[in-house]
């Protein structure tokens, strides 16, 4: 990990090894994707947004897990699934989806195919 994502988890250490499986998932699983650290999210592109990484509150702090990341990604369509915490249509035909990672075999094939199908819909955006 380079150390602009060793500070984004400065105060959340724990939840680093969750992201580190992701990223190397993501580089490795698709084509042409490059990331920026943000303040808030990391952010992974192709060239625009398919997905990103944040460690917010999606659910009320009690009905969190002690360590965990947000995975949220696009779609044009609301997709459907007790593992996504939230989804709201921010634009018309423009989903974001927000699901909560807490052990690192919940980086499955699943949410890779969600992510994979986001970096399409997002390569297709003109």
């Amino acid at each position: 990990m380079n150390e602009d994502v060793l500070y984004f988890f400065n105060k959340t250490p724990d939840a680093a090894p969750l992201y580190e499986i992701l990223e190397k998932r993501i580089l490795s699983e698709i084509e042409n994707v490059s990331m920026r650290v943000q303040k808030t999210q990391i952010t992974f592109t192709n060239p625009k947004v398919f997905a990103c990484v944040s460690l917010l509150r999606v659910r009320r702090k009690s009905e969190l897990p002690p360590v965990y990341i947000v995975v949220t990604f696009g779609l044009s369509y609301q997709k459907e699934s007790p593992r996504i915490a939230v989804a709201t249509e921010a634009h018309p035909n423009r989903w974001t989806h927000h699901v909560v990672v807490s052990k690192p075999d919940e980086i499955d094939e699943e949410l890779m195919g969600w992510i994979k199908e986001a970096a399409e819909f997002s390569a297709s955006k003109k």
